[in-house]
C-alpha cells in the first residue's frame, strides 16, 4: 500500500475513533447510566477485574472512558482489516444501493461486539431503553464516515444527481450495471462511427456540458487499439472521470494514472481528473460553511444596513436571484444585493455595443444601470456577500472562478470549459490580483492557473488576500 494511503486511511481511522468515542462517551453518561452513583459502581467492578487479572495496569489507568477508547479501537481494527467496510470500488458491478444491507451488517458488528464487552466486563444494571437505541447510533456513525459518497451526498454532491455521456454503449448492455453508471444518470447516448469518434467526442461533450452537467464521459470501443492523440490530451485535460470499455488492450500516447479492469475479455480504463470530488470536496465544502457562516454573523449588521439603504433608494426587491453556471455547467440561481435599477437586465442588449472590447464577456465600466448612491455596494462587494448564502448551499464556494451567466458560457472554448469542473467561487485569483481587467485572455489564465494548482492552502491565502485586494484603490471598481 503506497504511503498516500496508509496516511489517508491512518487520518480517517483517527477521525472515527474520535467521533465514536465522544459519541459513546457522552451517551452513556447522559442517557445510559443511571446516575453518578450507578457509574462508580462500575468503576469499582473495573478495579476488582484489575486486582484479580491484570494488576501490572496502572491503578490511575483504569476508568470507564478508558475502557470505551481501547473497546472501540479495537473494533476499528477489527473493521478496517475487511475490505467491506474499506473499500467501495467504482468498477464493481452493482444493481441496487445496498445502504439498508450494509448499515444491517454494521449493525449486528458493532452490537455483537459491543454487548459482548459490556457482559464481559460486568457493566450491568444500565437503562435499557436508552442503551436500545444507543444500538442504533453508532451503526449509524460508521455508515456515515464509512467513505465519502454519503458525506458528499449530505454536503451538497450526490452522485445519484450526477449525469454522464455515453458513446456507442449499448442501451442493455451489461456495463451499464457497474457502480458507476448504475448511480449515475444517462444524459445522452451517442452512436458514432469510430473512424469520426475522436472529434466527435470533444464536440459532443463541449456542446453538452454548455447546457447541462455532465462529470463522466463513458466511451465504448469496439476496434480501436490506440487513442487519438488529441483526444487522448483532451481526455486527461478534462478534468472529469471518464471510463473507456475497449475489446482491445488499449496503447496509449502519454503516461498518466489509469486503473484498469478485465471483465469477459473486456477492457475497462477508468481514470479521475475530477479536482474537487470525494475527500477533497468534503474538505473544501466543511471549510466552506464553517467560514461562511462565520462571516455571515459578522457582517450581519451590513447586511441589514445594505439592504435598508437599498429599499429607501429603490424600494424592493432589496435581493435579486440570477441565473448561473455552476460545478460541472449546473445551473443555480445566485443571490445579490439589487444595486441596478428595476429591469435594468432589459437593456442589458443595448448596452453590448459599450462592454469592454477586450472581453466576449459583458462588462462596462461606467454602468448606468446603477442605482444612485450605491456604487460604493458593488466598489467594495458587498453586493456579493449574499452569495454566502449560495456558498452554504453548495452552488458556490467562497474560492473558485466566478459564476458566469449561460450566454456567456456559450463563448467558452474547449479548453476554458474547464473552468466549470470546480466550484465557482466568490473570489479567486483574479480578483486579488487584477480584480477589473477587461483582458479575457487574463481571466483565462487566472482561472487555469487556479484550476490546475488548488488545494486547501491556496483557498485560505486567496481569502487573506481579498481582505486587501478589495480595499486596493487600483483594484476597486463601481
Amino acid at each position: 500500500m503506497k504511503i498516500k494511503n496508509i496516511v489517508k486511511y491512518f487520518i480517517r481511522f483517527v477521525f472515527l475513533q474520535t467521533v465514536v468515542f465522544i459519541t459513546m462517551v457522552w451517551y452513556f453518561d447522559k442517557y445510559v447510566f443511571i446516575n453518578q452513583e450507578h457509574k462508580f459502581e462500575v468503576y469499582l467492578s473495573l478495579v476488582e477485574d484489575r486486582d484479580r487479572f491484570y494488576d501490572f495496569i496502572p491503578l490511575s489507568w483504569v476508568t470507564i472512558d478508558a475502557l470505551f477508547f481501547i473497546l472501540i479501537f479495537i473494533f476499528l481494527v477489527l473493521l478496517y482489516t475487511t475490505k467491506f467496510y474499506t473499500y467501495v470500488n467504482e468498477l464493481d458491478f452493482s444493481y441496487d444501493r445496498k445502504f439498508i444491507d450494509d448499515y444491517f451488517m454494521l449493525y449486528l458488528l458493532w452490537n455483537s461486539f459491543v454487548f459482548s464487552s459490556l457482559y464481559v466486563f460486568r457493566i450491568t444494571g444500565l437503562s435499557r431503553a436508552n442503551l436500545v437505541l444507543f444500538s442504533f447510533l453508532i451503526p449509524m456513525l460508521l455508515l456515515l464516515f464509512r467513505n465519502s459518497e454519503i458525506l458528499s451526498t449530505l454536503l451538497g454532491r450526490s452522485v445519484s444527481n450526477e449525469n454522464y455521456i455515453s458513446f456507442n454503449l449499448d442501451e442493455f448492455s451489461n456495463f451499464k450495471n457497474l457502480r458507476i453508471l448504475a448511480f449515475r444518470n444517462e444524459k445522452l447516448s451517442l452512436k458514432k462511427d469510430e473512424k469520426v469518434l475522436p472529434q466527435k467526442i470533444i464536440e459532443e461533450v463541449d456542446k453538452l456540458n454548455k447546457s447541462t452537467d455532465i462529470s463522466l464521459v463513458v466511451i465504448r470501443l469496439r476496434k480501436l487499439k490506440k487513442l487519438d492523440l488529441e483526444l487522448e490530451e483532451y481526455l486527461i485535460n478534462l478534468n472529469k472521470k471518464v471510463l473507456l470499455i475497449s475489446d482491445n488492450k488499449l496503447a496509449f500516447n502519454t503516461n498518466f494514472i489509469f486503473r484498469l479492469l478485465e471483465v469477459s475479455s473486456q477492457k475497462i480504463y477508468y481514470f479521475n481528473n475530477d479536482i474537487q470530488y470525494g475527500a477533497q470536496y468534503i474538505l473544501k465544502r466543511i471549510f466552506d460553511i464553517i467560514v461562511s457562516i462565520l462571516l455571515l454573523i459578522l457582517f450581519l449588521p451590513l447586511l441589514i444596513f445594505s439592504a435598508i439603504l437599498i429599499f429607501k433608494r429603490d424600494s424592493s426587491p432589496v435581493l435579486i436571484k440570477q441565473n448561473r453556471i455552476g460545478l460541472h455547467g449546473k445551473k443555480f440561481q445566485m443571490y445579490k444585493f439589487r444595486t441596478m435599477y428595476k429591469n435594468a437586465h432589459e437593456d442589458r442588449d443595448q448596452l453590448k455595443s459599450e462592454s469592454k472590447r477586450n472581453s466576449p464577456l459583458f462588462k462596462l465600466s461606467l454602468d448606468p444601470r446603477i442605482i444612485t448612491g450605491l456604487g460604493f455596494l458593488r466598489k467594495y462587494s458587498v453586493d456579493e456577500l449574499p452569495q454566502l448564502l449560495n456558498v452554504i448551499k453548495g452552488d458556490m464556494s467562497l474560492v473558485g472562478p466566478r459564476p458566469l451567466f449561460e450566454e456567456d458560457t456559450e463563448l467558452f472554448d474547449k479548453n476554458y470549459m474547464r473552468r466549470l469542473n470546480v466550484l465557482p467561487g466568490m473570489t479567486g485569483l483574479l480578483q486579488i490580483n487584477d480584480r477589473n481587467t477587461d483582458d479575457f485572455e487574463v481571466w483565462y489564465k487566472y482561472d487555469l492557473e487556479y484550476i490546475e494548482n488548488w488545494n486547501l492552502r491556496l483557498d485560505v491565502e486567496i481569502l487573506l488576500r481579498t481582505v486587501t485586494a478589495v480595499f486596493n484603490r487600483k483594484n476597486s471598481g463601481k
